[in-house]
């Protein structure tokens, strides 16, 4: 719980940021902005470009810049002229079509993502899933895009572009690769490519991950300033995308480092939240290293979180947490799902955080995250037993049903319900829930098929339930992408029950494939699973509250009342979750949204 000194210490922060009143009068303004926008046409860009600045870094690495201030000021020139260009062209022009105004940008920005990871190169979770398919999403819409992330190992497709930068005491290089409309840049050091997971080995987490990914944040903003890529320099009129606590640190870094010497003047920076239960939390000593300002440490001290506490007396007070400092600096905050988005303001999903997120909740919205309609699609699913879509999808699922009994060993009975369950085996997920509910749930005449890794308690807890229910339950402990997309295929019903979840892809690809979810109700499982209304004819799966085990076999034994005595019913909700739009351009054209508002607003930290 945030107390109020905390907030005092917030407050002390924010004395040289814009005060909220004036920003929510200049956000009512924003429809009539934006219908003025939409009668300027091109032109909007055009003005809004001539706004941008063009002094030189003068923060991190003037010396590793490659041109005087005067050359740097004249490839920024030639950076708007291009933009300028592309906007006025005939292609531009012939957007006034109808086709073309769906897929389109009214005005086009030039946006930079900042994560510690991108799929398909390093990916641990959906955050690699969401930075690797958003940003060819709004390169599709008119875009520029280039996301920065840590080169992990020697990829095959990035070279290097032979410009480095001395930074943090240190100097790092910048390899580059272009596909699907977007600048993928990799950021080369020493402290990225080791043996060993992204954040941590068998031994725990890295030690210099504060350092790691503070390297990141400022190479970030280092590379749309003196990277030449193939349409030139990005300039300084960007919008930073820092997701997660890995990349919390730019809206710090780019209003105490670069806005004091005229470089990104009009740039804008957004916080995207991914999973607000990891801040990045480090003792307070650790902030020089951070080479920021004296004056700007309030904009990171909070009180240690007591859920990363682990015993010691110094984590019983004052700490560095970097989620807080993005919060606390960014121009706005977005989440995952609309859901979640309300959820980190409550006491119960805030994880101390929710005292900041309430007094900034003009600033907070929540986007659902969409699928990779490419890789998720049972119609061309190279991994599955036999592709199918809408039209099909009754006769297509059973050939995948009796493919997956097959090769999991269990009787082909295609009259018998398979119920899935894809993803880690932890507390977050609720896999102790579905272990708690298996006496029942198996004793109804189903098959359970389990496929995760994690908590060494609940891999084995997986391989019982194997042992235990020998004609009726398979536990792959483990992970295997061709097999996540088979149970997904096949399955009848797909278990989620998250105590919280920021968005949840797997009910998203479930749906697709013609898989019913049953999921508690929070977060963007809330969002995304509507429930099941008979007499209206309604919904796209089950929810359940509270997340105890009495609640999910009670609704479970809907679900498979529903399969056995209801089965037009159960075929209607298959239907309306497959023609359910999941797409990454929906989750566009609403960040989008988001840009045009915080180019309406001043920069909130200046």
């Amino acid at each position: 719980m945030v107390n109020a000194a905390a907030l005092l210490q917030q407050s002390a922060t924010a004395a040289s940021c814009r005060s909220s009143g004036s920003r929510r009068l200049k956000r009512l303004a924003a429809p009539h902005a934006e219908r003025a926008g939409a009668r300027l046409g091109g032109t909007e860009t055009v003005a809004l470009s001539f706004r941008r600045g063009n002094s030189l870094s003068k923060g991190f690495c003037a010396a590793a810049h490659p041109s005087t201030i005067e050359e740097h000021t004249k490839l920024g020139d030639a950076a708007r002229a291009q933009s300028i260009n592309r906007d006025t062209s005939d292609d531009f022009l012939q957007e006034e079509t109808e086709q073309k105004r769906s897929h389109r940008a009214k005005t086009a920005f030039n946006i930079v993502f900042v994560t510690s990871e991108v799929a398909p190169w390093s990916k641990t979770g959906g955050l690699g899933d969401v930075c690797g398919s958003l940003p060819p999403a709004l390169a599709a819409r008119g875009h520029r895009v280039m996301v920065v992330a840590p080169q992990y190992q020697q990829y095959p497709e990035p070279s290097s572009t032979g410009v480095s930068a001395d930074i943090l005491g240190t100097t790092v290089g910048f390899s580059h690769y272009s596909s699907k409309g977007v600048d993928w840049v990799f950021v080369e050091h020493s402290s990225y490519d080791r043996p060993g997971g992204l954040y941590g080995d068998e031994s725990g987490v890295y030690g210099d991950n504060q350092f790691r990914f503070a390297l990141l944040n400022v190479a970030a903003l280092e590379a749309p300033l003196i990277l030449k890529l193939d349409e030139g320099l990005f300039g300084d009129d960007c919008i930073f995308i820092a997701n997660d606590w890995h990349g919390a640190l730019v809206p710090v870094y780019l209003a105490a480092k670069y806005r004091p010497h005229g470089v990104y003047q009009q740039a804008r920076s957004i916080l995207a939240v991914h999973n607000l239960r990891h801040q990045g939390v480090y003792p307070p000593g650790t902030f020089s290293m951070l080479q920021l300002p004296k004056e700007w440490y309030n904009a990171l001290e909070w009180q240690y979180p007591p859920h990363q506490r682990q015993g010691s007396y110094e984590e019983e007070g004052r700490c560095v947490n970097t989620m807080k400092a993005g919060i606390s600096c960014a121009d706005r905050v977005v989440t995952v799902s609309p859901g979640y988005a309300w959820e980190i303001q409550t006491p119960e999903g805030g994880w101390g955080m929710e005292g900041m997120l309430t007094s900034r909740s003009y600033a907070l919205n929540g986007v659902l995250n969409g699928v990779d309609l490419v890789e998720w699609d049972p119609d061309n699913d190279p991994h599955i037993y036999q592709n199918f879509n809408e039209s099909n999808f009754a006769e297509g699922k059973k050939v995948n049903k009796a493919g997956l009994q097959k090769e999991m060993g269990l009787p082909e009975r295609p009259e018998v319900p398979i119920i899935g369950f894809i993803g880690r085996l932890d507390y977050q997920k609720g896999a102790d829930l579905v272990l708690g509910a298996a006496h029942w749930l198996l004793n109804q005449d189903v098959q359970i098929i389990c496929l995760g890794t994690g908590d060494k308690h609940l891999e084995a807890g997986m391989r019982w339930l194997e042992s235990a229910y020998p004609d009726k339950a398979r536990g792959w402990v483990g992970f295997n992408v061709p097999m996540s997309h088979k149970i997904t295929a096949a399955c009848d019903l797909l278990l989620m029950p998250s105590r919280f979840e920021p968005c949840g892809l797997n009910q998203l690809y479930a749906m697709r494939y013609g898989t019913v979810p049953v999921a508690h109700a929070t977060g963007g499982l809330r969002d995304t699973v509507l429930p099941f209304n008979p007499w209206e004819v309604t919904g796209t799966g089950w929810t359940f509250s509270p997340c105890t085990v009495d609640a999910f076999t009670a609704t479970l034994g809907q679900a498979l009342d529903t399969y056995r005595n209801h089965t037009e019913s159960f075929r209607d909700l298959q239907s309306r979750g497959m023609v359910r739009d999941s797409s990454w351009d929906k989750a566009a054209q609403e960040y989008e949204q988001i840009f045009e508002w915080a180019k309406v607003d001043a920069p909130y930290c200046q």
